[in-house]
């Protein structure tokens, strides 16, 4: 904006200028070439009617001489060359501000809503979420122009800074669920404040990205600070950790004694290489297969005679002896002390998270990065085959790819898998778009920065629909059904309608895991159902 009215001063100052000096050479010309005195008001008359092409009066009866002729040739298209000039430069956009929309700078009164302060990648994921559960929410963005492309998508937007209190009693953030920050460390930590000085209930939950920081964003008035990367780290450090090991690793507990967990199947395991019927899980385990995932895509139907290999994640419900069981199944026969490294490729902030996780275990963590860090290992460009070899990749167990840059990820898991066909190899997406190139590049599990920390606001924010497991590749949901109470699961057709499993059911306090197909859903139960988040947001409307 200030370039533009800069544009246009410069532009008034050009055009006053020009007036005058052909006010002057008018003058002097008519004098001079055709013998008539001319004012300069009578001069400046003449030169304003040839500028904006209205006449000229009876002054061009005067014009005889060629010098005269020439000179209101060049006055006249001087004057168009102008007001072609003014069209393009301020003419149309200011008719194109006049009757362009406007983001709205305030929303109507609102209860109970999340109130989000900044726009990220992360938000995406947690307004699908948010809108799958018909929970309020309103988007607060200082940029102008990003705040109309969200308006003109139907998203929730206001224009405004969100560091600003007048802004944010705009959005009625005192009658607030939450309110998140999501911006950089230091706007956090004024929003965080700017929020407290209109409410002190208001629960506060900012993001960061340098962990050292959280403290003073807790004396800024939030409640909560999440690191998205360290939890994607812990992430990856445990799914490395579960893969290479006979203990289950990290599980979701429904219950007592009944437990959820992705478990890979390795290259050389009892049930690699067979299909699906033919490896009797259900039958010699008692787990029930709830889906798998093939190269980053989750079936929840699978069929019978799908085939079982490396490249398939199965997402199974059970008793933990039933689940122990089946994980030595999945095991590769091959497993022993002799290959038990792991390497960490990339030593940001992920990769040490990740690091630090892997020292509390009996794995052995070789740390490859590109700049002598300490505890670097192996100092080198983690794409080069040489570099990979001096790490071992060749004989370890796993590699977990914690770059920041997708690109480069991608290249490094071509070579590893070149390299070593069997390593296990989990990598880190910073873009959600790069997921599936991952996967066709041979990494054997994803995890996409965004969409965890993403899901882990939803499952802080969600209290009744409670997304239990964040950092999982499928949600795992505890919710309410009333447009089903009164329907038995064979009935209502939930599985092949919205693709989610009903795990179990909370009633009275007991968990049911025993569950067929004339279940009936009573009012008040609370549905354990599992599925990727375009299955569960169906689920959310069909249950409504």
């Amino acid at each position: 904006m200030k370039r533009q009215w800069r544009r246009a001063l410069l532009y008034i100052g050009a055009f006053f200028t020009i007036l005058v000096v052909y006010t002057f050479l008018y003058s002097w010309a008519m004098g001079t070439f055709e013998n008539v005195d001319r004012s300069f008001i009578e001069a400046f008359a003449i030169v304003i009617e040839t500028f904006t092409t209205t006449g000229y009066g009876i002054d061009s009866i005067y014009w005889n001489s060629t010098e005269m002729k020439i000179l209101m040739s060049v006055m006249q298209m001087t004057g168009v060359f102008l007001i072609f000039i003014a069209l393009p430069l301020f003419v149309a956009p200011w008719i194109q501000e006049v009757i362009r929309t406007r983001p709205p700078t305030s929303v109507d009164e609102l209860d109970d809503h999340v109130v989000i302060c900044g726009y990220s990648p992360r938000a995406e994921t947690l307004i699908d979420e948010l809108l799958a559960w018909n929970h309020d929410y309103v988007i607060v963005v200082s940029d102008r122009e990003a705040a109309l492309d969200l308006y003109e998508q139907n998203i929730n937007v206001v224009h405004g800074d969100p560091e600003s209190a007048d802004v944010l009693e705009n959005v009625h953030v005192q009658q607030a669920d939450t309110a998140i920050a999501d911006a950089t460390d230091e706007q956090n930590a004024s929003i965080a404040l700017a929020v407290r000085e209109i409410s002190s209930n208001v629960r506060i939950i900012t993001l960061v990205e340098d962990a050292s920081l959280t403290n003073y964003l807790e004396y800024a008035g939030a409640n909560q600070v999440f690191s998205p990367r360290h939890l994607l780290g812990r992430s990856l450090a445990e799914k490395v950790t579960a893969s290479v090991s006979t203990d289950l690793g990290e599980t979701v507990t429904i219950g007592e004694d009944f437990q959820i967990v992705e478990l890979s199947i390795q290259d050389g395991s009892e049930v690699a290489n067979t299909k699906l019927a033919e490896s009797e899980i259900r039958e010699r385990t008692g787990a029930s297969i709830i889906g798998l995932w093939r190269r980053g895509e989750f079936q929840s139907s699978p069929s019978p005679d799908i085939l079982l290999d490396e490249n398939t994640i199965l997402l199974v419900a059970g008793r933990e002896t039933q689940l122990e069981q089946l994980k030595e199944m999945t095991l590769s026969g091959e497993l022993d002390t002799a290959r038990r490294s792991v390497i960490v490729a990339g030593y940001g902030e992920v990769g040490s998270t990740v690091e630090s996780e892997m020292q509390s275990t009996s794995m052995r963590p070789v740390v490859v990065d590109i700049e002598d860090k300490p505890d670097v290992d192996v100092v080198g460009d983690v794409t080069e085959e040489n570099v990979l070899r001096d790490a071992g990749v060749e004989h370890a167990n796993a590699l977990i790819l914690a770059l920041g840059d997708d690109t480069t990820t991608i290249f490094a898991t071509l070579v590893a898998r070149e390299l070593a066909p069997g390593v296990e190899i989990v990598a880190r997406a910073n873009e959600t778009d790069n997921i599936g190139k991952l996967y066709s590049a041979g990494a054997d599990y994803v995890l996409a920065l965004e969409t965890v920390s993403g899901r882990m606001l939803a499952s802080t924010i969600l209290d009744e629909e409670e997304v239990i497991s964040p950092d999982k590749q499928v949600d795992i949901v505890r919710t309410t059904a009333p447009g089903l109470v009164g329907k038995s699961l064979g009935d209502a057709e939930i599985r092949s309608r919205t693709g989610c499993t009903v795990i179990a059911v909370e009633r009275n306090g007991e968990v049911i895991t025993d569950l067929g197909p004339r279940f009936t859903i009573r009012a008040g139960d609370q549905l354990i159902i599992a599925g990727t988040d375009e299955d569960t947001n169906q689920f959310a409307e069909l249950a409504q």
